[in-house]
């Protein structure tokens, strides 16, 4: 685009913002001057519809696109395709909140324009009640891009204003519950950050590793979603969603401090004589029926309880994950993990939840992002000695 042109179409929207202006002082005019007033602004939303296919919002008094707010339609203003239509679109919106939304619908080929209600992210309820109320099918999110099904997962949610997460509630410091039934934990700080930001309430839900998907799947949902020490595997995402990671996670191992110079590769684990012990039904137990066949195997029920099993030399070496081990090393001195640094597996920590739920699931996506991006989720690993 060349500055001249660049220029007057900076000034085409500059005058047509005065006549936005205007208009929504008078809307209830119906003069000629008036109408002259409309045709501008539709010739110049149409113009820009054109040049926006995938959509917009455009804000009538400045003739600019808003960055932020949740957009609902409408419904006495639906179904508006042509120019012509467009003129009731735009007095409509010049009448009530002065915005105007449009996309193209590629399978007919029709442009749809809608009036349009902008609500501030902090109004999700508000915004999908008002979604409801207009017989819409979605609201969206400007900020994210983010549409919001009126039916969906994430509309259930905020009408019930309680998010019901699933955690085990044995992974210090990602999810542990004290004997009083409270939880701590970086991931349960995540998911009650999460829930704020969604303008709801939370409840931790018991779940265990051994029937984890099973709850996840199950036809009566207890939680919406599971957090706490979940690692994102190729086999969970072939029958359940899982988000983007928000934390690094891999295999390694806790001893005895006085054994640490002993293990420093499998191959110094996998022998008869060195007793490993696992927790059943999880990643730690399939790591090691995989990768120590000659080891001594342990299964212990909870997973808690291991650490001071090592410590007490009840075993020799605990699988788990560097997201666990540091914590244990910091509160016990007789404990070690020497081989932190060189974990056997790398991978992330996720969000699980089940399928169906990609409203939910690109909602928990974009509120990673959104802590990743101003620095909550840094802050967090730092306060529990994360890598």
């Amino acid at each position: 685009m060349t500055n001249t042109i660049r220029n007057t179409y900076r000034h085409i929207a500059s005058m047509l913002a005065v006549l936005g202006v205007l208009a929504l002082a008078s809307c209830s005019s119906t003069s000629n001057h008036e109408a002259t007033r409309i045709d501008s602004i539709v010739d110049y939303v149409w113009a820009f519809g054109q040049s926006h296919p995938n959509g917009f919002t455009l804000d009538l008094r400045t003739m600019t696109e808003p960055t932020e707010g949740i957009a609902v339609s409408y419904a006495e203003a639906q179904n508006s395709h042509s120019r012509e239509q467009l003129h009731k679109v735009v007095k409509h919106a010049l009448c009530h909140d002065g915005y105007v939304g449009g996309w193209l619908n590629t399978e007919n080929g029709l442009y749809f324009f809608d009036s349009t209600k902008l609500f501030p992210e902090t109004s999700l309820k508000e915004a999908i009640e008002f979604a409801k109320l207009n017989e819409q099918l979605s609201s969206f999110i400007l900020s994210t891009h983010t549409s919001i099904p009126t039916n969906g997962k994430v509309a259930e949610i905020v009408e019930r204003d309680t998010l019901r997460v699933g955690t085990t509630g044995d992974y210090r410091p990602l999810s542990f519950q004290e004997e009083d039934g409270t939880y701590w934990g970086f991931g349960i700080e995540v998911a009650k950050e999460m829930a704020h930001r969604l303008g709801v309430e939370i409840t931790f839900v018991k779940t265990s590793w051994p029937t984890l998907s099973a709850d996840v799947t199950a036809p009566e949902q207890t939680f919406d979603m599971a957090m706490g020490g979940i690692t994102i595997t190729e086999a969970r995402r072939a029958t359940m969603l899982m988000s983007k990671g928000y934390l690094a996670n891999g295999k390694t191992i806790l001893c005895r401090a006085s054994d640490s110079e002993r293990y420093k590769s499998l191959s110094d684990i996998n022998k008869p004589e060195v007793r490993v012990m696992v927790n059943p039904g999880g990643l730690n137990e399939k790591f090691a029926l995989e990768n120590l066949p000659f080891a001594t195997l342990i299964v212990h029920p909870k997973n808690e309880e291991i650490p001071s099993l090592i410590a007490q030399g009840r075993a020799d070496i605990m699988i788990t994950e560097i997201t666990e081990a540091p914590y244990y090393v910091k509160n016990d001195s007789t404990l070690a993990a020497p081989l932190l640094h060189t974990p056997f597996t790398r991978g992330e920590i996720g969000v699980l939840m089940r399928q169906g739920q990609d409203d939910l699931l690109q909602m928990v996506n974009n509120l990673i992002q959104e802590m990743q991006a101003d620095g909550t989720l840094s802050q967090l690993r730092k306060k529990y000695g994360l890598l």
